[in-house]
């Protein structure tokens, strides 16, 4: 596989060192420049493969190029299918909507009106928060330590990263963090909210909604009980707040479930999600809304490209691909594999290593250790062909995020690249 070897045809990094801006950042960890890629594989120029356990962030669920969905997408163009639509009514997106209501929505009890916010899924987040704010008539937010719901100024002042929210340039406010019952688990977190928000003295404006990850990506795989989704879920109800889900990277059958909420039996008020409900790598975002929230005026938000038709075939075809294969049910067994491997593998070499995770959407824990033992674990793991990213406090979790259509040999075959790679990095530390 890959391209020819030649000097006509390979590129040079250099176009992008003089050209490309400061700000490019995946590229520095991964200094390889790639030309395909095909199921669980990405492919540089050379034909070198990667085992691919970034997943484009989350965004190449159902694996690269899958051969459904981009058949779906090539049959549209061919037909001169209408790719740009603003707003307008298409027959792409009309399929879309009626697909997802009668195939994930409806059947699961959710009641959502469907709301296209832009095609990133920090569009989908300001969007939520506008609404949210409209209905309640407060602009106060609560959002949980270590959360991450994007890049644009609104979103910003959600995400917690310091180092994101130091790129604004401004001071981000209307918004209230609380802990993360992850990171706090002797300490009572409902109970501080509830606090918070009753006690005229706690110096909390009283807040619109709650925003909060089922599963936190980037802030370090960390998971909210059952329990708890269900005494927010109450909480929100107790004290007039909208409950916002963010399912951006957590969402469409990552974590064994569509929702990754849906294990706790809760109905959020407002859902956000992105990355692969576009399908196959399509940017694509939605902002699902029960009813009586439904509050935006005609073109109160609105983007040029909401109506981006090959999102819309595309993420049609995934929904299909994902309830005809069986992929819920398959991403629940195959996160048994990373879990017995984990458990079989990292008490034999550390036992201060954590790790915690659900379905296909794994973190190792290398909190107890110096950050650079992490970030040389990444690179291991990159000059053996496996891609992988970091995330929560400092860099120090190792992130699997395979795509949840990777073959058993091939997961088991890059998890193993893993276990290498940390015996190797703790070794010469």
């Amino acid at each position: 596989m890959g391209l020819e070897n030649t000097n006509d045809v390979l590129m040079k990094s250099t176009v992008f060192e003089n050209f490309e801006s400061n700000v490019r950042s995946y590229c520095r960890k991964y200094p390889v420049i790639f030309a395909k890629a095909k199921g669980s594989l990405l492919i540089d120029q050379n034909g070198n493969e990667f085992i691919d356990f970034l997943c484009g962030a989350g965004s190449c669920n159902y694996g690269h190029n899958n051969d459904y969905i981009k058949d779906k997408v090539i049959e549209y163009l061919q037909n001169d299918g209408l790719i740009h639509g603003l707003d307008m009514y298409t027959i792409p997106k009309g399929e879309f909507i009626e697909c997802l209501q009668n195939t994930i929505l409806i059947p699961r009890g959710y009641d959502y009106k469907v709301l296209f916010p832009g095609p990133t899924g920090t569009n989908a987040v300001e969007a939520a928060l506008k609404i949210a704010r409209k209905v309640k008539g407060r602009s106060n937010i609560l959002a949980l330590m270590g959360g991450f719901h994007g890049m644009s100024l609104g979103a910003l002042s959600l995400t917690a990263d310091r180092f994101a929210r130091e790129g604004a340039g401004v001071v981000l406010g209307n918004v209230t963090h609380v802990p993360h019952p992850a990171t706090m688990k002797d300490f009572d977190t409902i109970a501080y909210i509830d606090l918070i928000l009753t006690d005229d003295h706690s110096g909390v404006d009283k807040p619109a909604a709650i925003i909060l990850e089922s599963v936190q990506g980037e802030g370090g795989i960390n998971i909210v009980s059952n329990e708890w989704l269900k005494a927010i879920r109450a909480l929100c109800d107790k004290h007039d707040m909208l409950l916002i889900l963010d399912e951006i990277q957590s969402g469409c059958g990552r974590t064994g479930s569509f929702f990754s909420f849906e294990r706790a039996g809760i109905k959020p008020d407002i859902v956000v999600m992105a990355k692969s409900i576009g399908g196959i790598g399509m940017p694509c975002a939605i902002t699902l809304v029960k009813p009586e929230y439904d509050v935006l005026a005609p073109g109160e938000h609105n983007g040029t490209f909401r109506g981006f038709q090959l999102s819309f075939v595309a993420g049609k075809a995934a929904l299909e691909y994902l309830l005809a294969e069986n992929v819920e049910a398959e991403t629940v067994r195959k996160g048994k594999i990373v879990n017995e491997f984990l458990a079989a593998n990292l008490p034999k070499i550390a036992s201060d290593i954590t790790y915690r995770g659900l379905g296909l959407m794994w973190g190792i824990d290398f909190g107890k250790y110096p950050p650079a033992i992490a970030q040389k674990i990444r690179c291991i793991c990159y000059d053996n062909n496996v891609i992988l990213e970091l995330c929560g406090r400092e860099d120090t979790v190792v992130k699997l995020l395979p795509p949840l259509t990777i073959d058993d040999a091939m997961l088991n075959k890059g998890l193993e690249v893993v276990r290498k790679a940390i015996i190797q990095a703790l070794s010469t530390n």
